[in-house]
């Protein structure tokens, strides 16, 4: 069947229908037959409509039965509620009933199924009626192409709960589906290669066409779009492809809009059906697309799985992360700080639970306790330096109570940082943010440092930071006089014996000497440590000499060596030249005494 059904016939494309009255006096149609009076009245959304029962009658069941209930009465008036596509669909419909002919189209192909199925145009009443050969372009035209089912879909939109009922939905849907599945093996059927051994293996520096379709999807609404990304995902297209997908829809549908603009409630369903249709797999969409989530989902305060959905998977690839990702801006319901540390704080305590599993699965896929793989070693640094950064950041704000700071920066384990020069300068931060801390409070938040992990210059300004508790300081200078006293070991060439260590003794992170007062070890401490650094000077520079002196005695010795070498080269090979100086002496005499004896017997006699 061709694809239109009804050729274009401009003389009466010319014809819309136009308002010729008010809505209170019956309008005519301009194509109409003019030179027959109108019998019926049919009022559809407050616009009256002159029209004629016969064309009517002839075509749909609805009028016919409507017209049964008044035999009698000579002007009839119908109102039509809830009629699909209102206005602009009962015009194509009547149209049909009056035989003008008009085109079929992807505009117009959904409004025409359903606005034949309320006015009950089947073959019950006409052969090839409306709704057949509506019916029929749908499925031998449209569903043929991707492009026609999407925009179908489009105009389906407007046309719910009926145009899901008649199966206009579903039919476009599923053709959808398998058609972005049969692009996807078609591109992947030519990225194969044969390579030089001759087996067959998939070409991965080729770009994948075959998702073409996902800037398409874009101009659906999140609730046709929704039944989509589930089609095609039980398909099983590609779940990379849909991650691209959902993150080009939601760019299209969010990150577009102007920031001044208050979010709305239409903006809330898109996030929770976005977060619902992200694939379980890992690393399918960026790790800033998630938070990008989180942060509307905070602000909109979406249903909580939402939220949880999302920590949970932004907590999978942490190490992925930004500084800029983990600082969300509070919600106005909390209002107590700058940023949402307790969202952070959650995402962390993810991330270390899946470092404390032990039975994890490949990729992101969850098992019954809902464990994955645990991050690597390489995964916690990063993510341990990412922190120090965030808590660096967060320091300064007054608002910050000390509880938090301390929960966030005790998520991680001890051995996830590699040096505490980060931490430090996140405490250090906080403590000039917040001056009126408690000895006590001071000394637990100093406690989350490791001093000794402490390089040498955050250590110098350790040793004089007023800020820090004067047992945090006294266990920075213990620490730092006994690295002073191993490098001192290090530089004595007589070894370590001659360097005597302190009594001293650290006792979970305090130093204790005996009697002597916290402040006694605090002087007495840091005039060790200067004669240390002063006799470490000295040694660095004493052992500087020693290098130069013996730099100075290699260079001799490698020239006195050179010498004997060569004098030694020059004896074998006078040795050499005295024994072919006597074979040669012998055979030159022989040699002589013939040529003499030659000479004699051939020279003429004068």
């Amino acid at each position: 069947m061709d694809r239109s059904f009804f050729h274009h016939h401009e003389e009466h494309q010319r014809h819309a229908l136009v308002p010729v009255c008010s809505s209170s006096t019956p309008r005519h149609i301009n194509w109409m037959l003019s030179d027959v009076p109108s019998d019926i009245t049919i009022e559809i959304d407050g616009i009256s409509l002159a029209l004629h029962k016969f064309p009517l009658l002839s075509r749909c069941g609805r009028i016919r039965k409507l017209l049964a209930q008044h035999r009698n009465a000579e002007n009839i008036k119908l109102e039509l509620l809830n009629v699909p596509g209102c206005l602009d669909s009962f015009e194509l419909a009547v149209k049909f009933c009056y035989g003008i002919n008009f085109e079929i189209t992807t505009t117009n192909v959904a409004q025409l199924c359903c606005i034949s199925d309320y006015l009950e145009m089947s073959e019950e009443y006409s052969n090839e009626n409306l709704s057949l050969r509506s019916e029929s372009y749908l499925e031998t035209v449209v569903c043929k192409s991707l492009e026609m089912c999407i925009e179908v879909l489009h105009q389906c939109e407007n046309l719910l709960p009926l145009a899901d009922e008649l199966r206009i939905v579903g039919k476009c849907v599923d053709s959808i589906a398998s058609k972005a599945y049969a692009e996807q093996v078609a591109s992947s059927f030519s990225r194969l290669e044969y390579s030089s051994s001759g087996r067959l293996h998939m070409n991965k520096q080729v770009t994948c066409k075959g998702d073409w379709w996902i800037e398409d999807l874009s101009v659906l609404r999140i609730d046709m779009y929704q039944k989509v990304i589930e089609a095609i995902r039980c398909r099983g297209v590609r779940p990379e492809s849909i991650g691209t997908s959902l993150v080009n829809y939601t760019d299209r549908l969010l990150k577009r809009k102007p920031s001044y603009i208050s979010p709305t409630c239409e903006e809330k369903v898109v996030i929770e059906t976005i977060s619902a249709l992200l694939p379980q797999e890992k690393c399918t969409v960026p790790v800033s697309f998630l938070f990008g989530l989180l942060r509307f989902a905070v602000m909109l305060d979406c249903n909580l799985s939402c939220k949880l959905n999302l920590e949970r998977r932004i907590g999978a690839q942490l190490d992925m992360a930004t500084l800029d990702d983990l600082l969300i801006p509070s919600s106005k319901s909390s209002g107590e700080t700058l940023f949402d540390v307790d969202t952070v704080h959650r995402i962390l305590v993810i991330f270390a639970q899946h470092d404390d599993s032990e039975d994890g699965e490949l990729g992101y896929d969850y098992d019954s306790e809902g464990s994955i793989d645990p991050p690597s070693q390489s995964a916690l640094v990063k993510v341990a330096k990412l922190v120090d950064s965030y808590l660096a950041e967060i320091a300064p704000d007054g608002n910050l109570t000390l509880g938090k700071f301390i929960a966030v920066a005790d998520t991680l384990p001890g051995y996830a940082r590699v040096t505490d020069d980060g931490l430090y300068r996140a405490v250090d931060i906080y403590l000039k943010a917040h001056p009126g801390l408690s000895d006590a409070e001071r000394k637990r938040l100093c406690n989350l440092i490791d001093f000794q992990k402490l390089s040498e210059e955050a250590t110098s300004h350790a040793a004089q930071n007023d800020r820090l508790p004067v047992q945090a300081v006294v266990q920075v200078l213990y620490i730092e006089q006994i690295k002073l006293r191993n490098a001192l070991c290090c530089a004595t060439p007589e070894g370590p014996q001659k360097v005597p260590y302190p009594s001293h003794q650290v006792t979970n992170g305090q130093v204790l000497s005996g009697a002597v007062t916290p402040r006694d070890n605090y002087s007495n401490l840091r005039r060790e440590n200067r004669e240390l650094k002063l006799e470490l000077t000295r040694m660095r520079m004493r052992l500087n000499d020693l290098e130069k002196g013996h730099e100075s005695m290699k260079q001799d010795l490698h020239k006195s060596s050179s010498k004997k070498v060569m004098s030694s080269i020059t004896k074998k090979i006078g040795r050499l030249s005295w024994f072919r100086d006597r074979s040669t002496f012998r055979g030159s005499a022989s040699a002589s005494e013939c040529s003499k004896s030659f000479a004699s017997k051939h020279t003429p006699r004068s």
